[in-house]
């Protein structure tokens, strides 16, 4: 058992799911840059090079996925101040819904009863993916039921993100733990998720290799192209509020993780090519039929509950972090603490 008020990030014991994926593994590293090693990681490495996100972090023990419930039921990795449950499939396209039922649903709410029983801090990785088209805003203020029951997520991943928030609502947990709803995070460490990964990630090499970009098309006559708006989030900005909450006791409830500022992908692209040293070359394609019904046009973060937590730093702007992890990761293929 834990105390009611666990001990600074730095002398805690510390559990992260999806610990050597994209914003697990930079989590790590932070709490590595803050002296924290008493840390215990599980995730699901497969045949890829996620493995790499792993290499220049210290901690103190590794797991595969399935192996993490029985061993801590079996009390096998003993106890834990805080769990950061990244772990989850993030493919916005996966159409096994029963895989991510399992995977996204299932698996967290025995994690999370488990870290509830026993006392420890349970922070847990949502989606603004569960916002759907924002018909109903992107307000993380209240937790109801009612309120949670009213968002209509356009792919099964929202979904899968939108039943566990609905169960831990339910249950009452959201009084108890905090939900972070993330909104398009990028940066360092995210090679390893292929189709998933950020426009810039995917967009380097074809901008080397054909020294155009291709953006969707607008399929909405009230956007022009390349128009539509995301609040895309430089990793390290989501690991920074992500770990400031995870530090503040009594931050519970939703807390959207986001710039707070929507940039259109044309801004983006501006960014990318500025980063490279090249001059904007845009080609805009037809949106696969596919994803047409389920692509969200604007998204937002409202983060005045960040604010109000005592989180008041700046998103780094968004050239300067496209910039950054242009030069400093992509081109040179580097991880963080490479």
């Amino acid at each position: 058992m834990t105390s009611s008020r666990p001990p600074a990030l730095d002398d805690a014991r510390i559990l992260v799911t999806g610990g050597a994926g994209f914003i697990g593994s930079a989590l790590v590293h932070a709490l590595n840059g803050r002296g924290a090693e008493r840390i215990v990681i599980a995730d699901q490495l497969g045949t890829g090079d996620k493995w790499r996100n792993l290499s220049p972090l210290r901690f103190e023990d590794y797991l595969e996925k399935d192996d993490l419930l029985p061993a801590l039921e079996r009390g096998a990795l003993g106890g834990f101040d805080l769990v950061l449950h990244l772990g989850a499939c993030s493919s916005t396209t996966e159409s096994d819904a029963s895989f991510l039922i399992r995977n996204n649903y299932e698996f967290s709410k025995e994690l999370a009863a488990w870290a509830v029983e026993r006392g420890a801090r349970f922070v847990y990785a949502s989606s603004a993916a569960t916002y759907g088209s924002g018909a109903h805003g992107m307000s993380d203020r209240d937790v109801s039921v009612v309120t949670l029951s009213r968002l209509r997520p356009l792919n099964m991943y929202g979904y899968s993100k939108q039943l566990f928030d609905l169960w831990a609502a339910q249950e009452g947990l959201l009084s108890r733990v905090t939900c972070l709803k993330y909104f398009n995070v990028f940066g360092p460490n995210e090679a390893h998720k292929g189709d998933m990964r950020s426009l810039i990630a995917k967009a380097v090499p074809q901008v080397l290799e054909t020294g155009t970009l291709r953006l969707f098309r607008s399929h909405r006559p009230d956007v022009e192209h390349g128009e539509q708006r995301r609040d895309f989030l430089y990793v390290e900005d989501a690991v920074a509020m992500t770990l400031h909450l995870a530090e503040q006791q009594d931050a519970v409830g939703i807390y959207n993780i986001g710039s707070g500022r929507a940039s259109t992908w044309n801004e983006l692209a501006a960014a990318l090519f500025a980063a490279l040293n090249r001059e904007p070359a845009i080609e805009y394609i037809d949106m696969p039929e596919s994803i047409r019904e389920k692509y969200q046009y604007h998204t937002e973060a409202e983060i005045d509950r960040l604010r109000e937590s005592g989180y008041v730093e700046p998103a780094r702007p968004l050239a300067n972090a496209v910039t950054e992890y242009v030069r400093d990761y992509l081109l040179p293929d580097r991880r963080l603490g490479d």
